[in-house]
């Protein structure tokens, strides 16, 4: 198992490379980069968009790479390249991130001057909150939910949750809070959580038991809005797993030995139905970490990961747009080989090292 887990480790680096590498190049391809962001600007169209796009024939006649950026002095072009290190081919600025980040330096922001790692540390707290109280939540309830339904296949209460789960899961997560805001936040009726932010403004001046309260206060309706549409998929999937594990034959096998209903579940069923479900692990967990809660960042005005992504794919910020891609992929790997670990703490009879072998 050791050996595995190096062999793990080790085919990371290669990884992260040729994703890195793929995204460098489709990114040097798109338009828009942030030399023309700064065009855009110093010629006054904020948005940029339909300037830049429209312009090509002039910039031919002026010689410039850049579209919108006839009419300007040639150094003005050259200093701006140089500020955002396009004067230098594509190659180079590759290997310098890449060098960069095999000790996390990032750089800086291209707009906001700062750190791209004090970025991501500032926004890290949000994007832990959310990610690991949604998941944990959700497989939370989804587990015995899930178990539950199997047991108890076909009976009243596997309809009306199965209802139930149904119309959550058709509930788009963005739509409920926007439903939870007007309903609990001070929207039209009643005001019993905060609209924004993941503490209050006096958080520092309370107790530790005060500030628990508070944190979880401000969490409530995000992780709600975020959990009710989340567990639909494990819930079904966890049933599906143990209905069709307690039709084989060791089940029967197991019940004719006289064991309990108790025992033959959770001793031989458990381990066997689970292992789908922990193998989807990870992309759950890294999922709602960055990407699902989007949304709900900007409807609760939670400044995490995800809306510093999107900001910066939207603001062509390439240092952030490279950092969070780098931290992310990493995480998602080491994610990935934990979950294969916890196959074999679920059942020990799988054995990677012997598999490969």
């Amino acid at each position: 198992m050791l050996a595995y887990i190096i062999r793990r480790l080790l085919l990371i680096i290669p990884t992260i490379f040729g994703i890195l590498l793929i995204n460098f190049m489709i990114i040097q391809a798109a338009p828009g980069g942030p030399v023309e962001q700064m065009i855009a600007q110093l010629e006054g169209f904020e948005g940029g968009t339909s300037r830049i796009s429209g312009s090509a024939a002039g910039d031919a006649a002026t010689g410039s790479n850049y579209r919108g950026a006839q009419g300007l002095d040639p150094d003005i072009i050259a200093e701006i390249e140089r500020m955002y290190g396009f004067d230098r081919p594509a190659h180079e600025r590759f290997w310098m991130m890449i060098k960069g980040y095999l000790t996390f330096d990032f750089g800086d922001s291209f707009f906001r001057d700062t750190p791209v790692i004090d970025l991501i540390i500032e926004k890290m707290p949000v994007s832990i909150s959310l990610g690991l109280w949604t998941t944990l939540i959700t497989y939370l309830i989804s587990i015995p939910l899930g178990i539950r339904k199997a047991v108890r296949h076909g009976s009243s209460f596997d309809v009306w949750t199965s209802s139930l789960i149904i119309v959550g899961y058709a509930i788009p997560g963005f739509l409920l809070a926007i439903l939870l805001i007007v309903l609990f936040a001070g929207g039209s009726y009643l005001d019993w959580f905060p609209l924004r932010g993941l503490t209050s403004n006096n958080w520092g001046e309370l107790s530790t038991w005060g500030k628990i309260k508070d944190y979880a206060w401000h969490l409530v309706l995000p992780i709600t809005a975020m959990v009710i549409g989340s567990f639909a998929t494990l819930t079904m999937l966890t049933k599906n797993c143990f209905l069709d594990e307690i039709g084989k034959q060791y089940v029967v096998t197991a019940r004719a030995k006289g064991l309990s209903e108790g025992r033959v579940l959770y001793g031989h069923i458990f381990r066997n139905a689970m292992l789908l479900i922990i193998a989807g692990f990870p992309a759950a967990l890294i999922s709602v970490f960055f990407t699902g809660a989007l949304l709900i960042e900007v409807i609760f005005s939670l400044d995490g990961l995800g809306l510093l992504g999107f900001e910066a794919a939207i603001n062509r910020d390439y240092p952030v747009m490279f950092g969070t891609l780098y931290i992310f992929t990493l995480l998602g790997l080491i994610v990935k080989l934990i979950g294969d670990i916890t196959y074999t703490l679920v059942d020990p009879r799988i054995d990677f090292a012997s598999r490969e072998g």
